[in-house]
């Protein structure tokens, strides 16, 4: 959203890791080769700000500080019967997707048209950005998705820029250019996690009580904004977990340093902060001895409560979560036996822990809420559908043809998903903020249903009974539309006000989790014994056509593979979900 960056760096190298220039050759090996001559001399520049505490000693920011408040912090906090104040440094960390980035830019001279095959989770802003640099229109560049290796935020933005120096390059040379990027190459250029530094203030009673919160935030942003702004906004929307503070204050400041630009990571922020908050419970049961599971306890989120951003807490469940599994996991057994376990043996020790987290789910720029999907049936009853989602073997393309096959009432294998294309589905939002099902699968949904509406008038009388191949055939000859385009834009009110201390999701995940892990405390070897998960799952009720029978039975099996992808993948002990079903109490 901030156009702040070169592709190729004219005059001041601004970090480690800046693309000053392309190579081109015939072969991948002898581009190289080739790169490897190319000689640069540089001109060190001073300072050289590399940490968040360098940036705030020379006021080295972008943009201006955000605010959120609630209440009367420093009122509060001058009458809190205690106060604890303290400071948390959280690394970054690399996304090590399977498949590094790459693209392929194919040039027609003929129509001054561009073809980008890009490994990226947002083809629009690829598309966008590349027309940019040629100077042509968005309508001549079309960018491509199949599939990719994982992205986990990492090809949100940082693909881009490899993406737009190939069109360049293949434009100059009026010949297709493929870019495969190293590992050790790709890791230097494309950004990571956010660091943060955190200091707070907080304020509670002997009861472990919280009464206030004030709290400032920094996150080193590398060297341009590219997400940061929208990163750190998510860490202070989520700085409070499942915990009321009553009085709130958070600020946060995004730092420029000479570092490759940070970008997004799964999660966005919210880990940073839900780290950040889960150390102040632990550092006021630690300073009143009391077990932080009871400070946890006595601070959940109620139903109906306020977040610190004015948004109601409708179907909360973490109350009900924590006390179910406290029970299921044997948890005050457990600590017992993890205290004698601890104190019969010197090296070795275990801990035992539970969480609870929620997680909001929209974009907070509001605009993003947004998508659409193209639907085509042809004579033979087989469906072609396109949305704006990308898929990273998050199998969202699985879950789009599940929706259209329910709707339009036919077998699975009757539909498939091609690839993900500006030109068939313009305009996409990125693939990002676990968003993506929610937003794509309504806008197939609702092409699916225009045209099951049409294919309805049909199935009267003798046509009541009609096989789906059949039921298409007579459309056809009916002269009845088997296309459809389909969209869908969240309900409001979406986004963040930071202005009017207001923001708002759609709703929210929510989850407990109990963690029990053996240490070595000579060596650092760890091992995970025992993880008992328990989360809430909202469904939205996209199957409208279905009877809840069905409904029921068919998300069973869903849960049913999450179920064992967990158990087997993860070598997680037990699992269990709880199924909100819209029409039931």
């Amino acid at each position: 959203m901030f156009q702040d960056e070169e592709v190729f760096v004219s005059s001041i190298v601004m970090c480690v890791g800046a693309i000053i220039g392309l190579v081109l050759c015939e072969t991948e090996q002898a581009a190289n080769k080739a790169a490897q001559l190319v000689q640069i001399e540089y001109e060190l520049l001073s300072p050289t700000i590399l940490t968040i505490d360098e940036a705030i000693e020379h006021e080295s920011y972008l943009g201006d500080e955000q605010r959120l408040r609630q209440g009367d912090p420093e009122k509060a906090l001058a009458e809190a019967e205690h106060t604890l104040t303290g400071t948390v440094f959280i690394g970054g960390q690399e996304h090590f997707y399977l498949e590094t980035n790459c693209c392929m830019a194919i040039p027609s001279n003929d129509e001054q048209e561009m073809i980008l095959y890009s490994a990226t989770q947002n083809p629009s802003k690829t598309q966008e950005l590349a027309a940019l640099a040629l100077g042509v229109d968005s309508n001549q560049v079309i960018c491509r998705v199949k599939r990719m290796g994982g992205g986990f935020g990492g090809k949100e933005s940082r693909s881009i820029t490899p993406c737009v120096a190939i069109a360049v390059a293949a434009v100059k040379v009026g010949r297709p250019v493929r870019l495969n990027i190293e590992r050790d190459i790709d890791m230097s250029i494309t950004g990571h996690r956010h660091p943060f530094k955190v200091l707070y203030n907080v304020g509670f009673n002997s009861e472990g009580r919280f009464s206030a919160l004030d709290v400032r935030l920094w996150n080193n942003a590398g060297y341009s904004y590219d997400l940061s702004m929208n990163v750190m906004v998510r860490a202070m929307l989520h700085i409070d977990n499942t915990y009321q503070f009553h009085n709130v204050q958070v600020r946060g400041q995004v730092c420029k340093t000479h570092l490759p630009s940070n970008t997004a990571f799964r999660g966005f922020g919210g880990p940073q902060a839900l780290f950040e908050c889960e150390t102040i419970v632990e550092h006021v049961a630690a300073y009143l001895k009391l077990d932080p599971v009871t400070v946890r306890l006595r601070n959940l989120y109620q139903e109906g409560d306020l977040t610190h951003f004015a948004q109601p807490l409708e179907r909360w469940h973490i109350p009900r979560l924590m006390e179910e599994l406290i029970k299921s996991s044997d948890f005050i057994e457990r600590q017992k036996l993890v205290q004698e376990f601890n104190k019969s043996n010197t090296y070795r020790k275990r801990g035992l822990s539970i969480l609870p987290t929620k997680f909001g789910i929209a974009f907070t720029a509001k605009f993003f809420n947004q998508a659409g999907a193209l639907v085509h049936i042809y004579k033979d009853g087989s469906v072609l559908l396109t949305h704006g989602g990308t898929e990273m073997g998050q199998a969202l393309h699985t879950k789009m043809i599940s929706i259209a096959a329910e709707v339009l009432g036919c077998e699975v294998n009757r539909v498939r998903i091609s690839e993900t294309s500006t030109d068939t589905v313009a305009n996409t939002s990125p693939t990002a903020a676990s968003v993506s099902s929610d937003l794509n699968g309504m806008a197939v949904q609702n092409a699916c249903e225009q045209i099951r509406e049409r294919l309805d008038k049909l199935r009267v009388g003798e046509n009541a009974n009609l096989s789906w191949e059949d039921l298409v055939k007579r459309a056809y000859f009916e002269r009845i539309d088997l296309c459809a385009h389909g969209f869908y834009a969240a309900s409001e009110p979406l986004g963040a006000d930071f202005a009017n201390n207001r923001a708002s999701y759609n709703y929210f995940t929510q989850g407990t989790a109990v963690s029990e892990v053996e240490l070595d405390t000579l060596t650092g070897d760890w091992h995970l014994l025992r993880v008992d998960i328990l989360m809430v799952t909202t469904f939205l009720c996209v199957f409208i056509r279905m009877k809840s029978s069905q409904f029921i039975d068919r998300r069973m099996l869903a849960l049913h593979s999450i179920h064992k992808l967990i158990l087997d993948k993860l070598k997680v002990r037990s699992f269990k979900v709880l199924v909100y079903i819209p029409w039931k109490t």
